[in-house]
């Protein structure tokens, strides 16, 4: 699969994939990891928090209950989406490779960039966007 850097490709995986964990998910609506996925929400993808604080006080948000880890996610997810620092980034691979259906796409968000894991997630057949913003591709694309 890809490093995706083309306008073309955002506007496929916006258009096609529907379904989106969110790591590094914020209860506080001020915060990007909030009000991102919130947006993403109203435009009628499917939402669900991964924060292990949330997940063990039983929080839902937009009708999931936030789980501790992406391994935990019963459905398949098309797009992990990640609100991590990018030195933070390689922490999560383990996680995203142990989820019982692989991701469509690892998106990154602004300012978020791992080339190393980006190329290994990659090199498995899994797509990845790196320093782009979900709601800005959104608002401007679709």
């Amino acid at each position: 699969m890809t490093l995706v850097t083309q306008t073309a490709q955002v506007r496929q995986i916006l258009t096609e994939h529907k379904v989106i964990a969110v790591v590094g998910f914020h209860h506080d609506a001020m915060k990007p990891a909030y009000y991102v996925p919130e947006y993403m929400h109203r435009q009628g993808y499917t939402i669900i928090p991964v924060n292990p604080a949330l997940a063990a006080r039983g929080e839902s948000f937009f009708g999931h209950r936030a789980v501790a880890t992406l391994a935990e996610i019963t459905t398949p997810v098309d797009i992990v989406d990640v609100f991590r620092r990018s030195d933070r980034v390689r922490e999560h691979l383990p996680d995203i490779l142990a989820m019982p259906t692989p991701p469509k796409v690892v998106w990154l968000q602004l300012g978020i960039r791992d080339d190393a894991t980006a190329r290994e997630l990659a090199s498995r057949g899994i797509d990845v966007v790196q320093d782009r913003c979900l709601l800005a591709d959104h608002r401007a694309l679709l």
